[in-house]
């Protein structure tokens, strides 16, 4: 088969699949979130035991998928010729790495616990994978932004210093997922504004260090 068509179709699935688990982020963060504070008892038990266990799911498995064929893209595509691209993606593809761990190894396990599918303490299961989620969706804006620019964005010439900038950057705000707290993340406005902001100063360290 020509490679400009299975570069075609791993692209249009990666994307699509990074539809489904970007949007479910979202409306975990938006939406469901937002509601169960707000919900009666019993509506919010119903919830949790028929429609957050669904929302998981394509959640979790948009996230696999997403990480596959995009890790698949990478490796075909050997991204390191142009150094402003190869900055670029690199720094998406770390960016979307641990959004993608996250999921799987805080996320999904602690919310088994909230859900009542594993044994464990709840509302410290429910605290580390709201961080996690809160992460993600403050990572969402960078790694996009990356994953575009790469392509898009030519007016952009990181240096090498500029890479691990931000790098550093995210990994501290990764550990702050594993060990921290939510800060102004608490509340959709304000992870919204964190991950715009997030999104300026990298591009701010990858254009001028």
């Amino acid at each position: 088969m020509n490679m400009f068509i299975v570069d075609f179709v791993f692209r249009w699935a990666h994307v699509l699949f990074g539809i489904t688990w970007i949007g479910m982020l979202y409306y975990f963060n938006f939406v469901q979130t937002e509601y169960f504070k707000e919900a009666e008892a019993g509506a919010k038990a119903d919830a949790m035991k028929k429609l957050a266990p669904r929302a998981l799911w394509w959640f979790r498995w948009g996230a696999m998928f997403t990480f596959l064929t995009g890790f698949i893209l990478l490796m075909a595509a050997r991204p390191f010729g142009n150094m402003g691209a190869s900055a670029l993606i690199l720094m998406g593809s770390l960016t979307g790495t641990l959004m993608f761990l996250n999921v799987w190894l805080i996320i999904w396990p602690n919310q088994k616990i909230v859900l009542g599918l594993a044994e464990g303490d709840g509302p410290v299961a429910a605290a580390k994978a709201g961080l996690a989620s809160r992460t993600n969706t403050l990572f969402s804006g960078p790694m996009l932004f990356g994953m575009l620019g790469a392509k898009h964005a030519p007016f952009i010439t990181p240096s090498t210093t500029g890479l691990i900038a931000c790098a550093a950057l995210i990994l501290a705000l990764e550990a702050n997922a594993l060990f921290g707290k939510q800060g102004p993340m608490t509340k959709v406005v304000g992870v919204i504004h964190m991950s715009i902001l997030l999104t300026g100063v990298v591009w701010a360290l990858l254009a001028f260090l």
